[in-house]
């Protein structure tokens, strides 16, 4: 894949378009219909629900009626790990920015009376454009990969720029001590959901908190900001809408974009959470800002004169990762898990919890 071709099991064609409903994710239509005759304006009948293939968390289906298209995420059902899965703090960052003109999808309703479909969920509209799911962007030629990246990039510095009090999201989240905070969270889902002892995460959960950067900013972030949490326009090599705003909060920008930045360091193909890797790619030649040049891309924009602390941003993130395919991992276990490649994904907790060490020997750690 490292010459932006295509692969023969692509991830674009496991993860794009939609299929039907899984036995374990099924609801009752017939309430969804009458639910959304009455809460979702214009809309009319009858509903065909069907699945996307992709999303690894919250479950994501495809409303289909004769006049238009919509999106349902919901929480899934089953046992749940503790603030994981809040659908309404989705809809309430959805809902703030696309208020502004911020390239997110238009919101109908949120319900969070379980006996309509068993979950809470929200509805909001179905964005028509191109998932692109392979980060070295197969079938495009130089000067669209470029501008994709640019487009990325741009519109993550738009997010971090964002005025969050004065769109409503001044409670969206505790502004500063952002890294510990998250090094809280992932260890907790960690330990939660462990399945083996991994000695790397266990040292990294008692590095990390003691090696915080001193810098503090707050921004509005995303969480898993990445090409293929994004629509671009259909013709166009531009973002049309962000999606994915599970893990968003009030936190640090710096954490948020490096978090985008894996894809330049992850190794081999990618070891899961969707970032993929773009590490061993010959970038120049297909057009793909590398990685100093991204970063000089956002510091422009967001007036930042560089980035310090990078091992240990690359030590945080590759730890956080590994939290999150762990709480897959738990899910997996449980029966709960929302994508059939959530096992494979689980699998690669280890490997990076192994990087994460590696980045953090880096920044000084014994």
């Amino acid at each position: 894949m490292s010459n932006g071709t295509p692969t023969e099991a692509s991830r674009q064609d496991q993860f794009s378009g939609t299929k039907d409903v899984v036995e374990s994710h099924r609801f009752d239509a017939a309430s969804l219909e009458a639910y959304m005759r009455e809460h979702v304006e214009g809309f009319t009948g009858p509903l065909e629900v069907r699945q996307f293939k992709g999303g690894q968390s919250n479950p994501t289906y495809q409303l289909v009626t004769p006049n238009r298209k919509y999106v349902l995420r919901r929480k899934p059902p089953g046992k749940l790990l503790p603030s994981a899965h809040a659908v309404d703090r989705e809809y309430k960052v959805i809902t703030a920015l696309h208020s502004v003109g911020f390239p997110a999808p238009r919101t109908y309703c949120l319900c969070e009376d379980d006996s309509v479909i068993g979950t809470a969920f929200y509805i909001m509209d179905m964005v028509e454009g191109r998932v692109l799911w392979e980060p070295l962007l197969p079938g495009q030629d130089p000067a669209t990969r470029w501008k994709i990246y640019d487009s990325l990039n741009e519109t993550m510095a738009r997010l971090h720029t964002v005025d969050y009090e004065a769109i409503g999201l001044g409670d969206f989240g505790k502004p500063g001590n952002y890294f510990m905070r998250q090094i809280s969270r992932w260890s907790k889902q960690y330990v939660a959901s462990e399945t083996e002892t991994i000695t790397e995460m266990n040292r990294l959960m008692e590095w990390l908190p003691e090696n915080v950067p001193t810098d503090d900013s707050t921004s509005i972030v995303h969480g898993d900001y990445r090409l293929d949490n994004t629509i671009l326009h259909p013709t166009e090599p531009k973002v049309i809408a962000v999606l994915d705003w599970e893990l968003s909060t009030l936190g640090h920008p710096i954490g948020d974009f490096t978090y985008s930045c894996m894809q330049w360091v992850m190794p081999g193909q990618g070891t899961g959470g969707g970032t993929g890797s773009i590490a061993s790619a010959d970038l120049k030649s297909l057009g793909i800002p590398t990685l100093d040049e991204y970063i000089k891309m956002y510091c422009e924009r967001t007036n930042r004169s560089g980035i310090d602390n990078l091992d240990f941003y690359f030590a945080y993130n590759f730890f956080r990762l590994a939290g999150i395919l762990q709480g897959i991992a738990g899910r997996v276990r449980d029966g709960t898990a929302s994508s059939e490649h959530a096992k494979t994904m689980s699998q690669n907790v280890r490997p990076l919890a192994v990087e994460a060490w590696k980045y953090a020997q880096r920044a000084g750690a014994k």
